[in-house]
């Protein structure tokens, strides 16, 4: 597999166009995965909020599915939060490479990423393409960041190994592999944390991805990309905490 990050001009709020930012530094060819920061999606939408003193906090619950007090985290460093079926920090609002803004994420993450498909395979006349939206988040007991996909199009996500059997013939019954935020966390990587100004990553040569035209949907039970809550592995830990309800500007 070969992730190449793109190094590109200033991408600057409160908009800024993202079509020209694609077609400037892109160049194509079949079987190709596209990753985007969610951050100049969001530029690109407008997505932008001036910073006020003591008004982030205000912002991440009104963004918020659902959120815990700053009170709870370590040093009170962030806001809990649940956003579009994911555990996020601060409702996935950012400061950094803002120039002043407080950065939102996409209004609808998976529109958008449906929609930079759509452009991306009719300028450069490709079929198979799969595009990420890529965030960075946190993983429990470890220090630093990786990358997360908050949303994909083109491919199907799943690779489902249940059936199957492992090197000494023992039935595998819960293995699937999670494609796409396994691309966000090797494309984010390579596009870095900082001023490196490498908003977009092209990935070739992805094993086992099948492309898809459509939203990708199975029949079969513990299939779905997105898990409901009390089916997560983790939903002891979810439950376990006094959760209040956000704002929410979720959209479906």
């Amino acid at each position: 597999m070969i992730v190449k990050a793109i190094k590109t001009r200033k991408f600057k709020p409160p908009e800024d166009d993202l079509w020209d930012l694609l077609s400037a530094v892109l160049s194509l060819e079949e079987n190709s995965v596209v990753a985007v920061a969610s951050k100049v999606v969001s530029i690109a939408e407008g997505r932008c909020i001036l910073q006020e003193k003591g008004g982030k906090d205000k912002l991440v619950i009104k963004e918020a599915d659902k959120y815990l007090p700053r009170s709870l985290a370590p040093n009170e460093w962030i806001i809990h939060t649940i956003k579009n079926d994911l555990l996020i920090a601060s409702s996935g609002i950012d400061e950094s490479n803002g120039a002043g803004y407080l950065i939102l994420w996409p209004k609808n993450p998976q529109k958008s990423a449906k929609k930079i498909w759509e452009f991306l395979r009719k300028k450069f006349k490709v079929s198979n393409l799969g595009v990420i939206i890529t965030d960075s988040h946190c993983i429990p007991m470890r220090r630093g960041l990786v990358g997360i996909s908050i949303a994909h199009f083109g491919f199907v996500p799943l690779r489902d190994y249940r059936g199957k059997k492992d090197i000494f013939g023992r039935r595998l019954n819960i293995s699937l592999t999670d494609i796409p935020d396994s691309l966000a966390s090797a494309a984010v990587l390579e596009m870095g944390e900082g001023n490196e100004q490498q908003p977009i990553a092209v990935i070739t040569d992805v094993p086992y991805i099948q492309f898809t035209e459509k939203e990708a949907q199975s029949k079969k039970p513990y299939s779905t990309f997105v898990i409901p809550e009390k089916e997560d592995l983790f939903y002891p830990f979810l439950s376990a905490l006094s959760w209040k309800k956000g704002g929410s500007g979720k959209t479906q």
